[in-house]
């Protein structure tokens, strides 16, 4: 607890010093520009309105994430979290850090205690954090490396369940077609170099440093279920005229 305490109280000394504003969104959508009512709204909504759930997306992380079934298909993804309770978490994913970033998606995130209460199909849709944590691929940017590195301890068994809405990385200004489950890598070769390479100068960061630095962490025995297009099990959303009725009336 000690520990735990130690790095809750360091989180909030350097919450004002989170990487941030240097990565641009990938598009830029269709419309006309802010009129100047819009910005004197949006000001006065921002002074008088409470927004307590946001307030609470206390952690940025950075990672990098595929389509479930089409590895070809990789973007970096700027995660905004909440820590629920000890064992769930939730995030907002953007395809960028600056103030014209796009939503992309969700993920939630469970503890290795809870995703072992899930059914079986349900763990399909999930994939496991222990690759990105170790190889130094997620990261927490702004935040100082001893930090950083208990929050990986946290997060290596942990597992997610991710959602994108809007595929800016396939050049689509706005959020055309359905949404798609996507996964982690669990392995070296498969994230592409250039896109680390990319994020390691945006922010001044060494991937192969992290990674270096974060052997200590142990490797979590990670579910059979987990990770299941690693076995040629892929679970995708698709648009459908019919209705699942036994999902939509289910209490």
């Amino acid at each position: 607890m000690k520990r735990r305490a130690r790095f809750y109280l360091l989180m909030l000394i350097v919450c004002a010093a989170c990487g941030g504003e240097n990565s641009e969104s990938n598009i830029t959508a269709p419309g006309d520009k802010k009129t100047t009512e819009s910005k004197i709204l949006g000001v006065g909504a921002d002074v008088l309105q409470d927004k307590t759930p946001l307030r609470k997306m206390d952690v940025y992380l950075d990672g990098f994430h595929f389509y479930n079934g089409y590895m070809e298909g990789q973007m970096e993804a700027h995660h905004y979290v909440t820590q629920i309770n000890e064992d769930l978490y939730q995030a907002i994913i953007f395809d960028g850090n600056n103030d014209d970033a796009k939503i992309m998606g969700i993920e939630y995130i469970v503890t290795e205690n809870l995703f072992k209460t899930l059914p079986a199909e349900e763990k399909k849709l999930w994939h496991s954090h222990d690759y990105e944590v170790k190889s130094g691929t997620l990261i927490a940017p702004g935040i100082p490396e001893d930090v950083e590195h208990i929050l990986m301890e946290n997060l290596v068994s942990t597992y997610g369940k991710t959602i994108h809405t809007w595929h800016t990385d396939r050049d689509k200004k706005l959020p055309y077609g359905p949404p798609l489950i996507m996964m982690g890598f669990t392995e070296d070769g498969q994230l592409r170099r250039e896109l680390i390479d990319k994020r390691d100068e945006n922010f001044g960061i060494s991937t192969a440093e992290r990674r270096e630095g974060r052997q200590d962490i142990p490797w979590p025995e990670v579910d059979s279920l987990a990770n299941a297009w690693e076995r040629g099990e892929i679970r995708q959303v698709q648009i459908t005229d019919s209705i699942p009725g036994s999902f939509i009336h289910e209490k």
